[in-house]
């Protein structure tokens, strides 16, 4: 049998064999998010004026989602963050997410919860060029979690709610436990970390992660 033969049985083998999540395809992006905050449509108002929409500065890597070209002040008793970015669209409450550092900035107790969880969530202020509102319960320290449509979640062989640990791959590679699968058939690929995390494992452009045992 030839080295041709043989290199032709071999790729008939693995062709046949399932992902295990060793190769590329086993493989997706990890992105650092931002401090951001989202607001009501009401809350775009007070803070903006009157009639007032958030308009895209670019698209973010979730169909649907971008990130605006307005901006706000974060403000408690203790602290403030300025420059805090604005996410569209509008949603049906008010959410801050923020890393732990940003929270022992702003003097807040935060829970680590997934986005859109809000409970036990802190209070704090928004500044906008137009107003202020008094944001109770909106304030949270962004849990990590995988993006997954149901076909990703199948080829990883989990499922939504799931939580898992993450291998980081790079210039330091960090293994992240209790990160949270989020699955819909809107999503695209990939996991958000903060930037907290980001730092931890000096993410950079294109760096990639891998369920690990």
């Amino acid at each position: 049998m030839n080295e041709s033969e043989i290199r032709k049985i071999v790729e008939q083998v693995l062709a046949g064999l399932p992902d295990t999540g060793c190769g590329p395809c086993g493989s997706f992006p990890v992105e650092a998010s931002a401090r951001h905050v989202h607001l009501t449509s009401q809350a775009v108002e007070a803070l903006f004026g009157p009639g007032a929409k958030l308009t895209c500065r670019r698209e973010l890597s979730q169909p649907g989602e971008f990130l605006s070209d307005q901006r706000v002040r974060v403000v408690t008793p203790k602290g403030e963050i300025a420059g805090v970015a604005v996410l569209g669209p509008e949603r049906a409450a008010i959410q801050a997410e923020l890393s732990v550092t940003d929270c022992r900035t702003l003097g807040l107790s935060a829970p680590v919860n997934l986005s859109g969880d809000l409970t036990g969530a802190a209070d704090l202020y928004l500044v906008g060029p137009c107003g202020m509102i008094e944001a109770r319960g909106c304030a949270i320290a962004a849990r990590a979690h995988i993006h997954m449509t149901p076909a990703d979640a199948a080829n990883f062989g989990v499922h939504d709610g799931q939580h898992v640990k993450v291998e980081v791959e790079g210039e330091r590679p960090v293994i992240f436990g209790d990160v949270v699968v989020r699955v819909k058939e809107s999503f695209a690929l990939a996991m958000h970390i903060d930037f907290d995390e980001a730092n931890a494992c000096l993410l950079g452009k294109n760096t990639r992660g891998r369920l690990a045992e």
